[in-house]
């Protein structure tokens, strides 16, 4: 065995090749993995064997795909498609072994992972809910290099092919088995006799057949193309999001030939993997990784939360951490208030959980209790009741004394200082926010929020029962708005702010949208509340100086709430909202808009960093990304700040100041970033 594999061969003449990467929790194909893998092959070769199985040694799965750190420093375009072809001569030299060859796959099996199990002749795969195969490549600004794109069509046809790489997306071992991606997904403990049984049967070698091959005739290739950028059109755009687009270019004109496939495969990767777009959107994947290592499942065995507050918030926290694995107690002051969270839990099951079994298991994992019986054996306690300082300390006295001596108490509050709400505790320096987002089952970050009495310990433990949870934590200091809440509301004001300039909000919208923003933000304060925006904007206004603007008030007075009643700044039907755009000219550029809204938000940033609210730049911009949805392929708002550049920026707030008031003036921390 060396660092990388260990090679067997048993009594069949089987040679099973276990890659196990040292000094790693995952295997990723690094440079010297693929190397090591290469000689591996010309040693097995020469043991003559009947079959050869690879399997991976680790817990985590099979292999977690291609290096991204590497991608993050790729010395140039023709490095690159050098690599890239190097990958290709390798995973050529499996694809052609004179014996059968299958993958045995569990966990993980994504993006070049899955390219090296498509070299193979047989793939089978374990059924569970672990075991997750796909292309996530667009999600990093390229497509399948590693021969991904002509071995997919090859063996599922091009229209299965380019959905699963367009898309992303992963699916479960028995969604494979079923588009065949596998041919066979058998139970974990079977993984091994079920590759045995393919490489001594040695089926006939799966392929698409000639029905599911005919879009790649060259007649029908524009018609395709023409329909998947149509529906790709409806949410993305090329100019932000460029890698499915240049998929579908790339497939047009080399479809059906496979060695015209795989040298565009080669120089259309290697020119997009230099782009600026791939290269921020590989540092955003960079940053989910530093905020994965921010909390360590080690540290805390948590395995029983309860959850007081059965609301939208509390609710889906309580369902979420069933989904999770976690056992559940949900409070709240009688039962028929927690109906409706238990109804919203089956729904986030349904949705999530395929297999039957494993859905009754997260059903039978949440509690009702309205007593609150929970609280004695709960790990971790969440309030998550409304945002009122004597109601959430009135709990915490009721709830304290019942509490195991090390669990944490934590708070969802969205604004409220610890400070304030540990004031009457025995033990202040256990109390810490969670802070989820809404909504939770999408939103994958928690501020993990602290001050200066909060026992390390307890962050401690929060920031692994984040990770138990599968969500990313954000220490952040406890200061008025945390730090999501806090950059977000200067740019919901700005655009409170247009409209009662006369602005329309389809047009603000579409600005935001233009600059890369997931929702406009007019959009975005509707479906959270006009409510919720007023009340947390009130509680921020004085200490952050944020006046809120007269309209919002006139509004939630109405009852106009936004999405929730149908109406807000637009008229809501059927869960969408109407946008009307007038034909009458409008005063502003959306150059303009978009400046203003996110230079506001920008120059907040600045202030939290020279507050210390975030350690650095780059868990600002993580946080900003993963809770706000900041334009992923500009990487976040500080990385912008830089490729903009600094001294651009400033002279831009400062025109702005001139020109619209006071609210533009510089931060005093844009000294420090320069």
């Amino acid at each position: 065995m060396n660092e990388y594999f260990a090679i067997e061969k048993d009594e069949r003449g089987i040679v099973w090749l276990t890659i196990d990467k040292a000094d790693s929790q995952a295997n990723v194909l690094t440079e010297s993995l693929l190397e090591a893998f290469d000689h591996a092959l010309v040693q097995v070769a020469q043991m003559h064997p009947k079959a050869l199985v690879i399997r991976s040694g680790k817990a985590s799965g099979f292999i977690a795909g291609a290096d991204v750190k590497a991608f993050a420093n790729v010395p140039g375009v023709a490095s690159a498609e050098q690599h890239i072809l190097r990958v290709h001569e390798i995973l050529h030299r499996l694809e052609s072994m004179a014996f059968p060859t299958v993958a045995a796959i569990h966990g993980f099996c994504l993006g070049g992972g899955l390219e090296l199990s498509l070299a193979c002749d047989y793939r089978v795969c374990a059924n569970d809910e672990a075991t997750r195969l796909g292309f996530p490549e667009v999600k990093l600004g390229i497509f399948p290099g590693y021969g991904g794109s002509v071995r997919s069509t090859r063996l599922l046809g091009d229209l299965k092919a380019l959905e699963l790489m367009l898309g992303g997306r992963t699916v479960s071992g028995r969604a494979a088995k079923k588009m065949g991606l596998v041919g066979m997904a058998v139970p974990l403990r079977q993984l091994r006799s079920a590759a045995i049984d393919l490489a001594t049967r040695q089926p006939r070698v799966s392929r698409a057949g000639c029905f599911k091959r005919l879009p790649a005739m060259a007649p029908l290739r524009p018609l395709v193309v023409h329909f998947m950028t149509r529906e790709l059109d409806k949410r993305i755009r090329r100019d932000h999001y460029p890698a499915p687009y240049e998929l579908l270019d790339h497939w047009r004109n080399t479809a059906g030939d496979e060695p015209a496939m795989y040298a565009s495969e080669a120089s259309r990767v290697a020119r997009m993997i230099n782009a600026t777009e791939a290269q921020n959107l590989i540092r955003v994947f960079m940053l989910q990784d530093r905020l994965k290592a921010e909390g360590n499942k080690a540290d805390f065995d948590a395995r029983q939360v309860h959850v007081i507050g059965g609301g939208v918030m509390g609710g889906d926290i309580a369902a979420w951490c069933a989904l999770r694995g976690m056992r559940v107690t949900l409070q709240d002051r009688a039962p028929e208030y927690l109906t409706r969270a238990v109804k919203r839990a089956h729904q986030l099951f349904a949705r999530k959980l395929k297999d039957p079994y494993a859905r009754q298991a997260a059903v039978d994992r949440l509690m009702p209790d309205h007593r609150g019986d929970g609280v004695r054996t709960a790990d971790v306690v969440i309030e998550a009741i409304f945002e009122d300082i004597d109601a959430k300390r009135h709990l915490y006295a009721e709830v304290e004394p019942r509490m195991k001596p090390d669990a944490v108490l934590a708070t969802n509050t969205s604004s409220i200082p610890l400070a304030v709400l540990g004031e009457h505790l025995e033990r202040p320096d256990r109390l810490v926010g969670l802070h989820f987002f809404n909504p939770v089952a999408k939103m994958p970050l928690i501020e993990v929020v602290h001050d200066q009495r909060t026992d390390p310990a307890m962050i401690k433990r929060a920031t692994a029962f984040a990770r138990h949870i599968d969500k990313l934590p954000l220490k952040v200091r406890s200061t008025p708005g945390f730090l999501v809440n806090r950059v977000l509301m200067p740019y919901l004001l700005e655009a409170v702010e247009l409209i009662e300039e006369g602005i329309p909000a389809p047009v603000i919208d579409r600005a935001a949208m233009g600059f890369g923003m997931p929702m406009g933000p007019i959009e975005l304060a509707d479906t959270v509340g006009l409510d919720i925006c007023l009340s947390v904007a009130g509680k921020m206004a004085e200490a952050l100086h944020n006046p809120v603007p007269q309209q919002l008030g006139r509004l939630v007075n109405d009852g106009r709430l936004g999405r929730k009643s149908d109406h807000g700044f637009y008229a809501w039907k059927d869960g969408k909202p109407i946008k009307e755009l007038g034909k009458e000219p409008v005063a502003m550029s959306d150059d303009d808009i978009s400046d203003r809204l996110i230079l506001r938000l920008v120059n907040e940033s600045v202030a939290c960093l020279r507050e210390g609210v975030v350690e650095d730049e780059d868990l600002l911009d993580a946080g900003v990304i993963f809770g706000t949805g900041f334009a992923p392929f500009r990487g976040g708002p500080m990385h912008y700040v830089h490729s903009r550049g600094t001294e651009a920026v400033q002279k831009r707030l400062h025109e702005l100041e001139d020109r619209f008031g006071e609210h533009f003036h510089a931060d005093d921390g844009w000294g420090a970033i320069a």
